[in-house]
């Protein structure tokens, strides 16, 4: 089938995703594919029973796969690789998963994984899933603040940890942060293994810490333990507007069957392929590209500790590719503006062959046509700009290839994935006309491996995502649809901002600035205004080597704009910015520059990378006659 044909198709839910279902071992069929007797809480594959992990590894070594590569192991910041077969993963995660059972981990208990890009770090995730306890990864380094909201939330009666994590420039030891974050915590977890890593061991508290390697050796392998299809895999924490993180729940039935469907028809990539999600397993993309979906379709992932640029240099993912023969690479935009910075001729890749490479997607953030683009010429290979949520766990909106490649429109993520009814409406809940733009809703039920709901917290629920507009899912983007039908996502409804009574989107006028040949990365901010309510400051980061002249090339951006959006814009500021601040997982932190320029009090996330780029932010904007308010 076509894409058309397909999507059409999956508006039978029941009896479409009961055909999907099928690439799954189930040890118990369901009684229901689609139970919405309890709407808003809809659920996948009622009464169904199932194991992830077997799903994962144990059946593809039954299969006669023992010796595929499940895992490879690329760490250029501390020099180490390593080659980890099906049936090797087998027996490290039964043997982890031993170690819970050991330590009275049950099923439904939670266990917080705190850990670097290690490969125990998958095989403490398998783990939890083999036995049927509940994970919560949380991102090497976060702060013990941070951390320790999570442990309250998830209650975990085990932590596994590392002992520091390695960055390029340095070494973040996590076991004092660990510590600070259970003495701040209310919930003590009865054991904490904590993985020993020679860049930095830790030290033991006696009767609470028990080391990894040890504890392991110790421990006899575990079997798989069936749960039901609505049972909880995993909670991934993201942020809430109140500052307390909001647990998305994964449950296990949906969320296979529809990462197992996502491999072959939005991906393309067949069992046994090289597939390779540049992110991090602490991120919703780690956790559903990295880790679930390569394993349970059968392919080999890369797991990657090092950066797009500076390990050692912008020819990194070049060489990775190469080395392993990846035929599919998936990674932020943010990613490949960084290498377009650091080499914007691409002189590093001529060092290299990329003979197996024949796709690279995009998402995370917005990804400016400009760099899909320069992408696109670089590698000479199709660019999928695609777009989704960590509330969802995989693509809203992509083009499927899969099914069927369509048209790449650069700007757009192509259309809707089969399952999922996108809607474009006005603040009354009424449908917009093509290209104009409006809040980007999905109609309820979700398809599988979206979040059924909160951990422990139903109410919030709804309250966040689904009480907008009855029977719909809000996202929080906005956005619209062309006349062609394919779906352009421009900005958060926060980065919508009003000038004079008109509505315009910062993700247009990024757009115009990411076009200019000088421009590497750069935002666009809505800062208030006591005549227009906001008006739009633009902060760029030029590409190396640019020798024009600071003013010269804020005269031609401002231009540009004026040009293209209109005199409307009211676009009259350009700041040049060495950086931009951004999360780990490459999303630019325009809300934060927002309040640094109105003077408004501000808290740096927890998810920034380097808290250093806010105090260059804010001096360039003071210097601009902008903000200066202190962390709040």
């Amino acid at each position: 089938m076509n894409y058309q044909q397909t999507y059409a198709a999956a508006k039978d839910a029941e009896h479409f995703w009961g055909e999907a279902a099928a690439a799954i071992d189930w040890d118990q069929p369901w009684e229901r594919v689609l139970d919405d007797s309890n709407p808003p809480f809809y659920r996948w594959f009622a009464g169904g029973m199932l194991n992830t992990c077997y799903n994962a590894v144990d059946r593809h070594v039954a299969a006669g796969r023992g010796e595929q590569a499940a895992i490879l192991y690329d760490s250029p910041v501390t020099g180490t690789k390593a080659r980890i077969s099906y049936a090797q993963l087998q027996d490290q995660v039964a043997r982890c998963a031993g170690m819970l059972r050991d330590l009275g981990v049950v099923k439904g208990d939670r266990v917080i994984i705190y850990m670097p890009m290690v490969p125990e770090t998958v095989i403490g995730m398998l783990a939890c899933a083999r036995i049927g306890a509940v994970h919560s990864v949380v991102f090497g380094g976060f702060s013990s603040h941070e951390l320790a909201t999570r442990i309250e939330d998830a209650k975990p009666k085990v932590i596994l940890a590392g002992s520091c994590g390695i960055e390029p420039s340095r070494i973040v030891a996590y076991k004092p942060l660990l510590d600070a974050a259970i003495e701040a915590s209310s919930h003590k977890p009865e054991h904490c293994v904590i993985l020993q890593r020679a860049q930095a061991p830790a030290e033991l508290l006696p009767g609470r810490d028990l080391d990894w390697a040890e504890t392991i050796a110790a421990a006899s392998p575990a079997d798989c333990v069936p749960v039901a299809a609505t049972d909880p895999l995993y909670i991934l924490y993201t942020s809430g507007t109140t500052g307390i993180p909001k647990g998305v729940v994964r449950d296990n039935g949906g969320h296979a069957v529809a990462m197992c469907w996502s491999m072959r028809h939005v991906y393309g990539v067949e069992p046994g392929e090289v597939y390779w999600a540049a992110s991090d397993v602490g991120w919703v993309v780690g956790h559903s590209y990295i880790v679930y979906a390569p394993l349970l379709h059968g392919c080999t992932t890369v797991l990657y500790e090092g950066k797009p640029v500076g390990t050692p240099d912008a020819g990194a993912f070049w060489r990775v590719i190469e080395e392993y023969g990846v035929s599919v690479l998936f990674t932020a935009p943010t990613a490949f503006r960084a290498i377009k910075r650091d080499d914007p001729n691409a002189e590093q890749l001529k060092h290299y062959r990329l003979d197996k490479l024949r796709t690279l997607f995009l998402a995370g953030e917005r990804c400016d046509p400009n760099t899909l683009e320069w992408a696109q010429d670089k590698l000479k290979v199709p660019v999928i700009d695609h777009w989704w949520q960590t509330e969802t766990g995989w693509a809203i909106a992509a083009n499927c290839l899969g099914i069927e490649q369509l048209p790449v429109k650069p700007g757009s993520p192509t259309r809707p994935v089969p399952g999922f009814d996108v809607q474009v409406l006005d603040d009354n809940g009424e449908s917009v006309a093509p290209d104009t733009i409006g809040r980007i809703m999905i109609r309820l039920p979700l398809p599988p491996g979206c979040l059924p709901t909160l951990w422990g917290n139903d109410e919030r629920f709804v309250q966040s995502y689904l009480s907008a507009q009855p029977g719909y899912y809000l996202s929080g983007d906005a956005g619209y649809f062309d006349e062609d039908g394919y779906l352009f996502v421009m900005s958060r409804i926060d980065d919508i901002i009003n000038v004079a009574g008109h509505r315009l989107s910062t993700g247009a006028m990024e757009g115009v600035l990411a076009n200019h040949p000088a421009v590497a990365e750069c935002a666009v901010i809505g800062v208030a205004d006591t005549l227009k309510g906001e008006l739009p400051v633009g902060l760029v980061v030029l590409k190396s080597g640019i020798d024009t002249a600071p003013e010269a090339l804020q005269k031609e951006l401002i231009n540009l704009v004026r040009e293209q959006i209109g005199p409307v814009a009211a676009f009259k500021t350009v700041i040049i910015v060495e950086r931009l601040p951004k999360t780990r997982s490459g999303k630019i932190l325009r809300g934060t520059m927002k309040s640094i320029a109105e003077g408004t009090p501000y808290r740096a996330p927890a998810t920034i990378d380097d808290p250093a780029i806010l105090g260059e932010v804010e001096l360039a904007l003071r210097d601009s006659g902008y903000g200066g308010a202190a962390p709040g």
